[in-house]
């Protein structure tokens, strides 16, 4: 049992004056006003939720990936050498958990070897475990498209043979089969699902992923009630593809095949059509916007404030690159809603009604336990932010939610606490020494480039043949 004092409750009545809040067995017990003045003002609200996310522990900037767009990015990416599994995702966890998230999507988009698929996840479900959050975890399915959305053969035609040797052994490994990768997830949930880490079925995106696939998830997702957690219309390129596969509309494709519904959850729609958000809200599905990823990767700006408006489930994702690539989901959450909550005297959502949807449909998506509003009987998820250094001008009486979203970053994080448990103190994780890991992914990736020296050197010539092949037609339709 512990007792959090003085705190004021994001969105209550600050006449109302500061209260104590009681947890025990992981839920809050009870909610009283404080016995005594606090020395220290405090805001609690629901700890967030990073509703997509990628478990790397590294910004991609760091490994000369920046100023790309995805097509080119996500190839990239075979410059990073491949990392420790539980190192990497105890750094990326505990980063999310430093920033204020509760809850993480992880879709796991990388296998790092050299143990086996099943090992690996295990590696990952002990650091879910060691950090303290709540995970939910995807493991990545495709079986089509590994480097361009098309044939490969124009773009590799224009390599050297050493280059183009270099490139098929990067990424034209055999996939397993689709009912071989369905198997997979299913073997996962029962190996490794717990309360706190919960497994999905992680199909990648239309583009990388064919009819088969898509629908043995469908069908698995509708007999065992398994989440879908997939990318859908992230980009322009993204697009034009299912355009030109679908020319019956990719959301009816997928409401026909079963897999659009309740049970799926859709990252970026940055190109969603106003029909498709209705068929989206009409499903119950949940539309994740990474707004700071859409922007760095040159993606572009969701149409979730019309999302909003047609009745959507909306959540916030940081989706490894935040906007100062720190996984800051506070800033990411009022970021999204300067794009979205509307402009002018029209407001299409408030800024507290935002946090507790997004908080309440992330839970949703992520299988995290009730919708997260801070009450008795529920799950004490909550994250306490400093109030007084928010508003450390002290002018005149200013209402909290309004230096939380003029201001407010992981740098205000008094507690994180996560099931009752504390995981983060005065800004500090207290379930495990993050610098000391942070420091040792760095010399492990320092002491592992010089072996992607081959991959660098194809890279030069890939890089431009990529960008060739989307500037035309996709090379495909």
């Amino acid at each position: 049992m512990k007792t959090l004092c003085g705190l004021t409750l994001l969105g209550g009545n600050s006449a109302d004056g500061p209260v104590d809040l009681r947890i025990e067995n992981g839920r809050i017990a009870a909610i009283t006003p404080s016995a005594a003045q606090p020395q220290r003002r405090l805001l609690a609200m629901p700890a967030l939720v990073n509703a997509h996310d990628h478990t790397r522990p590294l910004s991609t900037t760091s490994f000369g990936l920046g100023d790309r767009p995805l097509e080119s990015w996500l190839p990239g990416q075979g410059k990073m050498p491949a990392m420790d599994p539980y190192l990497a995702a105890l750094v990326a966890f505990g980063h999310a958990a430093r920033a204020g998230a509760g809850t993480v999507m992880a879709h796991y988009t990388r296998l790092h070897g050299p143990m086996s698929p099943m090992e690996e996840i295990g590696e990952v479900a002990r650091a879910a475990k060691e950090v303290g959050i709540r995970v939910a975890f995807a493991l990545f399915m495709r079986d089509r498209n590994p480097l361009v959305y098309g044939p490969s053969e124009t773009v590799l035609a224009g390599l050297s043979p050493n280059a183009r040797s270099i490139v098929e052994q990067q990424f034209f490994a055999t996939m397993p089969s689709a009912e071989e990768q369905v198997q997979r997830v299913e073997e996962i949930a029962k190996a490794y699902e717990t309360p706190m880490f919960q497994v999905q079925f992680g199909p990648n995106g239309m583009q990388w992923c064919s009819d088969e696939l898509l629908t043995r998830i469908a069908e698995a997702s509708a007999r065992t009630g398994r989440r879908v957690h997939m990318h859908l219309l992230e980009t322009r390129y993204q697009r034009q593809f299912v355009d030109a596969q679908y020319p019956e509309g990719v959301l009816p494709h997928l409401k026909r095949i079963g897999l659009l519904s309740e049970r799926l959850t859709l990252a970026h729609c940055v190109y969603a059509r106003p029909d498709e958000l209705d068929l989206i809200a009409a499903s119950g599905a949940v539309m994740v916007t990474n707004p700071s990823s859409n922007l760095h990767l040159q993606s572009g700006i969701a149409p979730i404030g019309e999302a909003i408006r047609r009745g959507a489930r909306v959540a916030v994702g940081v989706d490894a690159s935040a906007l100062d690539e720190d996984d800051d989901v506070i800033r990411e959450m009022r970021l999204a809603h300067f794009l979205h909550g509307g402009f002018g005297f029209e407001r299409t959502i408030s800024r507290f009604d935002w946090v507790l949807k997004t908080v309440k449909d992330g839970r949703f998506a992520t299988d995290a336990p009730g919708d997260g509003v801070l009450e008795v009987g529920a799950a004490a998820d909550l994250l306490v932010l400093d109030l007084d250094r928010l508003d450390a001008d002290a002018i005149t009486a200013v209402e909290p939610i309004d230096v939380l979203f003029g201001r407010g970053s992981q740098a205000h994080i008094v507690h994180l606490i996560v099931a009752g448990e504390d995981i983060v103190q005065d800004g500090q994780l207290v379930t495990l020494d993050l610098a000391a890991s942070e420091t040792r992914v760095r010399q492990l990736y320092r002491e592992r480039m010089p072996g992607r020296e081959p991959f660098f050197s194809a890279w030069r010539e890939l890089e431009p043949r990529i960008r060739d092949f989307y500037s035309g037609t996709l090379g495909c339709c």
